[in-house]
């Protein structure tokens, strides 16, 4: 499995600045565009939602007997569909299949959950109110070609936008 998250690319301590991040995003693009150039993968899971939702736990309990080691798995807020696209585009342009799992959990929840992180880990308040703020459903418009929700539980489902 290729694993693909922008903090991994803004160092330790982990250090925000837009400079950084604008670096850290551009480099996982890099690294995706590589992989399904060289075909290295034969999907792409975007697994998206608001900071602190359990995005990387999930991650790391699905990896062995749902994702399987011919996949990438991208690892993001992503809230929107024009946040997810560029990643969509990348994977679609080589007819690589892209799914998309929306960790949805309540703001409350992410933000206990925010708040048991070390403090170099731990997201400001404000950003993941904002994030949340601009969260949307998965829809199958955007470039999916299938599409889960995982509820605060860690319950997977199949998702459809009716």
């Amino acid at each position: 499995m290729i694993y693909i998250n922008p903090d991994a690319f803004l160092g330790e301590p982990r250090v925000w600045t837009p400079e950084r991040s604008r670096v850290a995003w551009e480099r996982c693009y890099a690294v995706l565009s590589s992989a399904v150039a060289g075909r290295a993968v034969e999907r792409l899971y975007i697994v998206f939602g608001v900071q602190g939702g359990g995005k990387t736990c999930w991650i790391k309990s699905a990896s062995k007997h749902l994702i399987g080691d011919t996949a990438a798995v991208f690892d993001a807020a992503l809230p929107a569909a024009r946040h997810r696209s560029r990643a969509i585009e990348i994977a679609n342009s080589k007819n690589i299949p892209v799914s998309a799992v929306w960790i949805d959990v309540p703001l409350g929840v992410a933000l206990s959950r925010n708040q048991m992180r070390s403090a170099d880990q731990r997201v400001p308040q404000e950003a993941i109110e904002s994030v949340f703020s601009l969260l949307e459903a998965p829809s199958f418009s955007e470039g999916f070609s299938e599409m889960f929700r995982v509820d605060q539980s860690g319950v997977i489902a199949p998702y459809s936008v009716e």
